[in-house]
């Protein structure tokens, strides 16, 4: 499974972005997609998951009412609407699939290359 991120951005604080992440190759095999972020001089953080039918959802406490994950499974991608962008939410932001299900916010078995989100005050 390939997975291939864009949408990220230079944004003011309070604004609004878009990431889409679009997965080819044996798509079948994914069950969770998921997305996560590194900020500069920090570890890795999970922020948001999905199942594979899009009715289960899950976000960190850091992003919860603020950012949104959902899925087209016709053209297999996930998406991350990212509301009232803060700051603290600069950062390379992953997509990242789960084939068999397991922990949400733990190890996943296909990731994509980064989309830099840049949030100035």
């Amino acid at each position: 499974v390939q997975l291939q991120a864009s949408g990220g951005g230079l944004v003011q604080a309070g604004d609004s972005l878009r990431l889409s992440c679009v997965a080819s190759g044996r798509t079948f095999s994914v069950a969770r997609m998921g997305w996560f972020r590194r900020a500069p001089g920090k570890e890795r953080e999970f922020v948001a998951v999905i199942t594979r039918s899009g009715v289960t959802t899950y976000y960190a406490e850091s992003v919860k009412g603020r950012f949104s994950i959902s899925r087209d499974n016709a053209k297999n991608t996930v998406y991350l609407r990212m509301n009232s962008l803060k700051p603290e939410d600069t950062a390379v932001y992953y997509c990242a699939a789960q084939g068999v299900p397991r922990d949400p916010t733990g190890s996943y078995d296909y990731w994509g290359r980064g989309t830099q989100v840049t949030v100035s005050s």
